[in-house]
């Protein structure tokens, strides 16, 4: 469709044709996202291959020093007199060889069957102080080991493990550098030039290599406090680790896809709690989204009009509404909206706000009470934006005959909308992923016999919470928190680069 045909289409005409136009550019999106992880992979897959040729270039290429890197750390720079780096490598391997054979090379090994020794008794899954009831677990490695003092803990294994596969990576990467390094100090020497010394490259990292200074403890940080704890999620996923499988006390084992085949198809209830959650999860943040979002732009619009006096005081007395902790809010709210509470009272009802068993009043009321703690957040962005619109585009409209709704949806929420899509498509991800609102109002109920572990109104990651914390089903709920993330991740990549915000990056500026 043409330009000249869309600005003859009425307004109901156009919302449909953008209503059709984004359901028809999902499978688009869909392949141009699949397009991306493809080449993303490629990518990688590339890198790695010019780094394996590249590795082999230097070892041929180089001299004696050189290729003893290739066995012995540091060995290149300590030939070309850099004392100092070729002391550090020579440590680092000399490290990483204490750190694997006195620690890490037990958790590899036994990271197949996550242990096999109970209280001294060799078994799986039964405490050990109590008659053996022997299981083996699908690898049949549960009883390879004889008895001994120790106990075996599961977690402890996974996360040794993980860490030591992260220590591993880390260590290659030393070993590629140390490789590349000795070459450089090669030819440097070859062309007849003194290496650079020890002094000398630190004072880089302070100098033109200061954000590599900067950015160390950060990632390393990242690296122990967010990417381990989430591959060990994922490693759980994939493990019998629930409620009867506590270690140390019991041990757990791998299930290879059987909690993902629970959750879609194999185990009724759990299969149907996770479509009804999944279904209200996406209507809840949908609701939450865009209701806040509408509004808070309307508030922002009758605040900023001409003629409103006391703006100031107008927007100082929503703001307060987000200045107050948002639990401190919901407390309060649960309290006036309980079945004996102030707003019954005060009504002369008994209207079932939180309680009601069809779910339908306290659905209801968990959007309608974040819309009176989320909108002011709208509003203030929005404000902000509508100071920066010129005023001329009003103007011109003005003079061409538009209507204060046309100059809306002509001029301001075109404008407002391209400027916020990142921030609609976070807040979005943010609703899903609301944990407060639900759980301080009705924590997930009412509950239901027909659901597993949750109530009408849990989310996903309200579920995730009560499968960890109430009934330790920590299998269940890391195959739940995998599928929220990749839901988020797709939903966000596909939303966004069918945004104007990703095509027509330098519209608006």
């Amino acid at each position: 469709m043409n330009y000249l045909d869309y600005v003859q289409m009425t307004t109901g005409q156009r919302i449909a044709y953008r209503i059709k136009s984004f359901f028809t550019g999902i499978p688009g999106a869909l392949a141009k996202l699949v397009k991306i992880i493809a080449n993303f992979f490629v990518s990688v897959f590339g890198t790695i291959g010019r780094g394996f040729k590249n590795y082999g270039q230097r070892f041929v290429n180089g001299d004696a020093g050189t290729k003893l890197s290739y066995i012995i750390m540091g060995a290149g720079n300590l030939l070309h007199k850099q004392i100092g780096k070729g002391i550090l490598f020579l440590a680092s391997e000399v490290a990483y060889i204490f750190f694997m054979f006195g620690f890490g090379v037990r958790y590899i090994s036994e990271i197949f069957c996550n242990g096999v020794v109970v209280d001294g008794v060799v078994v799986n899954g039964v405490i050990g102080n109590e008659s053996p009831i022997y299981e083996t677990d699908p690898l049949g490695l549960g009883k390879k080991m004889i008895n001994r003092d120790t106990v075996d803990d599961s977690n402890q294994i996974l996360l040794f493990f993980v860490l030591t596969v992260l220590v591993t990576i880390a260590f290659i990467a030393i070993y590629v550098t140390n490789t590349k390094s000795a070459y450089a100090v090669q030819q440097v020497a070859q062309s007849g030039k003194a290496p650079m010394g020890t002094i000398q490259e630190l004072k880089m990292f302070l100098d033109e290599r200061f954000h590599v200074t900067l950015m160390a403890i950060p990632v390393i940080l990242l690296l122990i406090f967010t990417v381990l704890p989430i591959i060990f999620t994922i490693f759980v996923a994939f493990t019998n680790y629930d409620k009867n499988h506590q270690p140390p006390g019991n041990l757990y084992w791998w299930v290879g896809f059987s909690n993902f085949a629970d959750v879609f198809y194999t185990n009724k209830m759990k299969s149907e709690t996770f479509g009804k959650i999944l279904l209200w999860t996406i209507i809840w943040a949908f609701f939450a989204t865009f209701t806040n979002y509408i509004l808070g732009i309307v508030l922002a619009l009758m605040i900023n009009k001409k003629g409103i006096k006391f703006k100031a005081f107008w927007r100082t007395m929503f703001v307060i509404t987000a200045a107050v902790p948002q639990f401190v809010t919901l407390l309060v709210m649960r309290i006036l909206l309980d079945d004996k509470g102030a707003i019954n009272n005060m009504l002369g009802t008994n209207i079932p706000f939180l309680t009601d068993m069809s779910g339908v009043w306290p659905k209801i009321t968990v959007i309608l009470v974040n819309m009176w703690v989320g909108i002011p957040y709208t509003m203030l962005i929005s404000s902000g934006l509508l100071m920066n619109i010129p005023e001329d585009l009003y103007e011109s409209a003005r003079i061409d005959g538009a209507n204060a709704f046309q100059q809306f949806t002509k001029i301001t929420f075109p404008y407002i909308f391209f400027v916020t899509t990142p921030y609609l498509i976070t807040s979005f991800v943010g609703n899903i992923n609301n944990f407060n609102v639900i759980y301080f109002l009705t924590a997930g109920g009412p509950n239901s016999d027909s659901y597993y572990q949750a109530g009408q109104t849990d989310l996903l990651v309200t579920w995730l919470y009560k499968l960890t914390v109430n009934s330790s089903d920590f299998n269940l709920a890391a195959v739940i928190g995998l599928l929220v993330f990749v839901i988020c991740a797709a939903g966000s990549l596909i939303t966004f680069n069918m945004s104007k915000a990703s095509k027509n990056e330098e519209e608006f500026s």
